[in-house]
């Protein structure tokens, strides 16, 4: 009489049994953080097998600090004595805001190739993909930001702020960053196919330009240096110029007076705006 073989053993049966979170609200919060890094272990792959995107990224910003320090700069008079001084904390700006397109680009090449939909058929968290979007574009954009600045200190930008007040500037830039990642994400939710998000420039292009970057808005026409004033950019570029200790070049006014405030004011309000639109617009995606 044949009897049955023995059942292999199951390593996985020696394995102690996985922790299990009590209650609804504390097990939703560790899945939530648990599939976010999924995502951005997922994206921060992606970057490493692909740096051709980093250095096409960066190439923008790049010939603009060539061009505003060796070309133009020579011509340039803001009241400083040196306009790279002016022109460089406005460069690293104008990058953190121009990364909301790039955010953009890479959600909808997501969305057309299936991977957006195959995520929410996944028994995951709804708000991870939104969510580790924004943390790998955080972790991009602080490497972005140290190769710009060791461009600058190349052609001789230096902070004379302390090294305190230099790190709370960076803080400022990666702040503007992170909230302008959720309106990239919600239009890129929002625009149809690839073709339409790169019309995204034409957005992008005069929300970076029409501020402080590289002209005080004093200089500009009355209405034009208005809305260059209340640009979130203007905010940002000229706190950080405060904290480098680089000349800001500002007109007096309230909102250039209080540039450090409004550099963590604006951000905040598009977070609190845009992300729930970004997660809501994420749920209601059609399978």
């Amino acid at each position: 009489m044949s009897t049955a073989p023995n059942p292999a053993p199951n390593p996985a049966s020696d394995l102690p049994p996985a922790p299990v979170l009590t209650g609804g609200p504390e097990r939703r919060l560790y899945w939530a953080v648990a599939d976010c890094w999924t995502i951005v272990r997922r994206d921060l792959l992606h970057l490493a097998k692909q740096p051709s995107i980093v250095a096409w990224q960066l190439g923008f910003p790049i010939v603009s600090v060539l061009l505003f320090v060796y070309v133009f700069g020579s011509a340039m008079d803001v009241g400083a004595a040196d306009y790279k001084t002016y022109a460089l904390p406005g460069m690293f700006t104008m990058t953190m805001a121009f990364g909301f397109m790039n955010t953009a680009m890479a959600v909808v090449v997501d969305k057309d190739r299936g991977v957006t939909d195959r995520f929410r058929s996944m028994p995951m968290s709804p708000s991870a993909v939104v969510t580790g979007r924004g943390v790998s574009d955080v972790l991009h954009a602080a490497l972005d930001l140290l190769v710009l600045v060791l461009i600058a200190l190349a052609v001789g930008w230096r902070s004379d702020g302390g090294v305190l007040a230099t790190l709370c500037a960076f803080a400022l830039l990666l702040l503007l960053r992170f909230a302008l990642i959720w309106v990239g994400v919600f239009l890129g939710l929002l625009v149809p196919n690839q073709e339409a998000a790169g019309n995204l420039f034409a957005v992008a292009f005069p929300f970076g330009m029409i501020s402080s970057v590289f002209t005080p808005p004093s200089m500009m026409p009355d209405w034009l240096g208005a809305i260059a004033m209340w640009n979130p950019v203007s905010s940002t570029a000229n706190a950080v110029r405060d904290l480098f200790g680089n000349p800001a070049a500002t007109g007096g006014s309230w909102i250039e007076e209080n540039a450090a405030l409004m550099a963590v004011v604006w951000p905040l309000a598009i977070t609190a705006v845009f992300l729930p639109l970004a997660v809501r617009r994420f749920q209601r995606l059609s399978r």
